[in-house]
């Protein structure tokens, strides 16, 4: 891969001036037709992410592992209530997740992100995203963007490249898991639903045209303006719902909970097909880091699940005084990051690395403590040369910082997201980019 990356800087620089052109065809592209993200265009370098084919391979194996350890913790917390305890729900949310399963897969959606070493295959995990896991119309847009580059045309002279289709993919995953459902009916009316305040970004409708061609009809709407009338979930539209595709992430549905009555009424009676259900909440909220390092967790796990654990999930825990003092956290803030239990988009994330003056770290650790916040270790990301032309036309190479997210559809690694950063941390509220990401080989 390195020989790869090579040999497309020499492409950028052997005709800079048709590069600095091609950035310019780039980021127009992407003012049209990329989604925005909370109002603001995606933001990226001229470079594309590459990973080789023992690379897919290996995030394969990890995929593997990583869901089969999820699916038993889901498991455990509704068959065991002395591990429930460990996760410390709300009462309303907890019921929720025991409700009876109606179908067979336990996390039908997830993006799994991981600090990846390209150089040793070494890797720590960041979070596990279930339900509102994004960001594939990001990566759809932007390969479609780089192609428009007589650098990236060149380039697949000498490489193979192939990408992945992340929309027709989780739409059969999608029918695979509601054919098991206990209520299933032929042809099933479909929304995507969360809460959208006015703006439907591209990739719901890209999802939506993808249950089209597919051969089913679907609807995108409000969360809040779902209706029950006893027996049936009803869309804006006026149509019964026989399945939802669940973008709303539960701390929010949680947060609403009054305004959603009618969602939350007819998924309690079964009258419409959950996907994913809220049990997927377990393994979303951050504190899962803390319980798999549980010898409860380690009990159900084999040996390689729990060798596993240990190697590649960072050590994680409550934000305490108890913590703050055992580890010395005031005086060694670069070893941290701190951030709340349930949250997304990297709200409330603090890293001592990053920046922050001792006494602004010493503030963010003492506001936050026994505030349903998390201590966890901090992991230094694998850095890539890259060049951000597409902005700055007198931009030099730099070291961008990387996290590499893997989609898992029904269980199976589906395709990859990638994002970088100027800093160490790599998430909105600092200098987040996302690139396009390829899976190379010679010819």
């Amino acid at each position: 891969m390195q020989k790869a990356l090579e040999y497309y800087k020499l492409l950028v620089d052997g005709n800079f001036q048709e590069s600095l052109e091609n950035a310019a065809r780039l980021q127009e592209y992407i003012k049209k037709y990329t989604a925005r993200y909370h109002g603001y265009y995606v933001h990226t370098l001229y470079i594309p992410k590459m990973f080789t084919e023992e690379m897919l391979t290996y995030f394969n194996e990890i995929a593997s592992v990583v869901y089969g350890i999820l699916e038993k913790v889901i498991h455990e917390y509704q068959t065991n209530a002395e591990y429930r305890a460990l996760f410390g729900f709300d009462k309303r949310l907890e019921n929720l997740i025991l409700r009876p399963n109606h179908y067979e897969c336990a996390l039908p959606i997830a993006r799994v992100d991981i600090f990846f070493n390209e150089d040793d295959f070494s890797f720590k995990f960041c979070e596990f995203n279930t339900d509102g896991s994004s960001a594939m119309n990001e990566d759809k847009e932007l390969n479609e963007a780089i192609k428009l580059t007589s650098t990236y045309k060149k380039f697949t002279e000498k490489y193979n490249v192939r990408t992945f289709e992340l929309f027709n993919s989780w739409v059969k995953t999608f029918a695979d898991i509601y054919k098991t459902y206990d209520r299933a009916v032929e042809n099933p009316y479909i929304v995507i639903t969360d809460f959208f305040n006015g703006d439907i970004s591209r990739e719901f409708t890209a999802f939506k045209k993808a249950f089209e061609n597919n051969g089913f009809e679907c609807e995108i709407c409000e969360i809040t303006d779902l209706k029950y009338d006893g027996s049936s979930l009803i869309s804006p539209l006026g149509r019964k719902v026989d399945a939802v595709y669940r973008r709303a992430v539960t701390c929010d549905i949680m947060r609403n909970y009054n305004k959603v009555l009618p969602f939350i009424q007819a998924v309690e009676n079964n009258d419409v097909c959950l996907i994913g259900d809220f049990k997927t909440q377990v393994v979303h909220n951050k504190v899962v880091f803390k319980v798999l390092h549980d010898e409860m967790t380690f009990a159900f796990l084999t040996d390689k699940e729990a060798e596993f654990v240990k190697e590649h999930i960072p050590y994680t825990a409550h934000l305490t005084a108890e913590e703050i003092e055992k580890h010395d956290v005031l005086n060694t803030k670069n070893k941290w990051v701190i951030k709340p239990e349930d949250s997304y988009a990297s709200k409330g994330v603090y890293a001592g690395v990053e920046g922050m003056t001792d006494e602004e770290w010493k503030e963010k650790v003492m506001e936050n403590t026994d505030n349903h916040y998390l201590l966890q270790e901090y992991c230094e990301p694998y850095a890539t040369l890259n060049i951000d032309i597409t902005h700055d036309k007198n931009a030099e190479y730099k070291k961008y910082s990387n996290i590499t997210g893997m989609y898992l559809y029904g269980g199976k690694l589906a395709g990859l997201y990638s994002r970088i950063a100027k800093n160490s941390i790599i998430s909105t509220q600092y200098s987040e980019m996302s690139l396009p990401t390829i899976i190379v080989s010679e010819k």
